[in-house]
């Protein structure tokens, strides 16, 4: 068997379900698009500079810290052309690192401040999107890619936001998030919202045990009905040192909720001191469907292949975990399940099965 590393995890088949697009930049991309827009905030105008003050901003131990990088991020975005190049960017990215399947989110609010309608920002997405996924498989590294729209729980656009996602699910769009600060904004806040996503039949994931505890949890599962839980890494409160589940750990293990965790992130927003002491191998052994994810790629530094090989040496795993993880990731993403089922069979064992012999 290959050993496991990351220049082997490189070439292997992976699947991604929790990134955010505002979050995943090219450095060199954000100073082109700045200078396009006469965006004059940047704290750098050297790319690898510009790189290590995000990564250094967002490796603060506060999650207020590390959120206010995307204020640039953002900023570069107001225009429907930058969406489009930042989309079609991200699945080249994703692509050339061995991502076969992904689901990307934004809220497309945050690029209408300079007056772009709503809807032109999910087009730019869904076309960069496409435009991408057109390259990369040109170049042989081909990648499907999912849309998710996020509507911030602090703002009162989530109807608007919902409505979009019915609208554009037959052009890309996969499912509905619920982002922003978890305290004080519940997952029901705009129960029409939540009512018009169950109507449509339409996916959804929220946010949830990231900043806040086991309530969250439950709110986004019972308020929101979520299916996956972004983060939900705090359901780990609800387990003793020994392994006796509380309620919810028991609920969550038993419907088997994915949780779309992503351990560099919460490491860098105070969550935990380091990938040892994060508990995304201790909830993988218990039997919880976890997922490894990126959140955000610019921010933290990371790359989908390095992410996975981190915690695969923290956590002690071996080819078996990944490939668990990464199946478990495919079952649970918002495409149709033609589209997964075609890329377990033809694309995931088989690249698993290469690395095993």
């Amino acid at each position: 068997m290959i050993p496991l590393d990351a220049d082997v995890l490189h070439a292997a088949p992976k699947v991604l379900l929790h990134d955010h697009l505002d979050g995943g930049l090219r450095p060199q991309t954000v100073l082109e698009l700045a200078d396009e827009l006469g965006y004059r905030g940047l704290p750098a105008d050297d790319a690898d500079d510009l790189a290590r003050w995000f990564l250094q901003a967002a490796d603060s131990g506060s999650l207020e810290r590390y959120l206010e990088t995307f204020a640039h991020t953002v900023a570069v975005m107001q225009r429907p052309d930058a969406v489009h190049r930042v989309a079609r960017e991200c699945a080249l990215d994703l692509a050339a690192d061995g991502v076969v399947y992904a689901e990307v989110r934004m809220a497309p609010e945050l690029a209408t401040a300079a007056g772009t309608p709503i809807e032109e920002v999910v087009e730019a997405m869904l076309d960069g999107y496409a435009q991408g996924a057109r390259e990369a498989a040109a170049a042989g590294e081909p990648i499907v890619v999912g849309t998710l729209l996020c509507a911030m729980r602090q703002e009162d656009r989530w109807d608007e936001v919902a409505e979009l996602v019915v609208r554009y699910r037959d052009a890309g769009v996969v499912g509905f998030d619920l982002a922003g600060p978890e305290i004080g904004f519940p997952p029901d806040r705009h129960p029409s919202a939540i009512a018009l996503l169950d109507r449509a039949g339409a996916h959804r994931t929220v946010h949830a045990g990231e900043a806040a505890g086991v309530d969250s949890i439950v709110a986004a599962l019972d308020g929101a009905r979520a299916e996956r839980l972004g983060h939900g890494v705090r359901i780990a409160d609800d387990i003793a040192d020994d392994g006796t589940l509380g309620p919810v750990a028991r609920r969550i293990r038993h419907a088997g909720v994915p949780l779309e965790v992503a351990p560099s992130s919460n490491v860098q927003t105070g969550a935990y001191a380091s990938l040892a002491d994060h508990p995304v191998g201790r909830l993988h052994a218990l039997g919880f469907a976890v997922t490894v994810n990126t959140d955000n790629r610019l921010m933290s530094g990371v790359t989908v292949t390095c992410e996975l090989a981190a915690v695969a040496a923290a956590a002690g795993w071996g080819w078996d975990d990944v490939q668990t993880v990464t199946e478990r990731a495919l079952d649970a993403g918002f495409a149709e399940e033609s589209v997964r089922r075609r890329l377990l069979t033809d694309v995931v064992r088989p690249g698993y099965a290469a690395l095993r012999d």
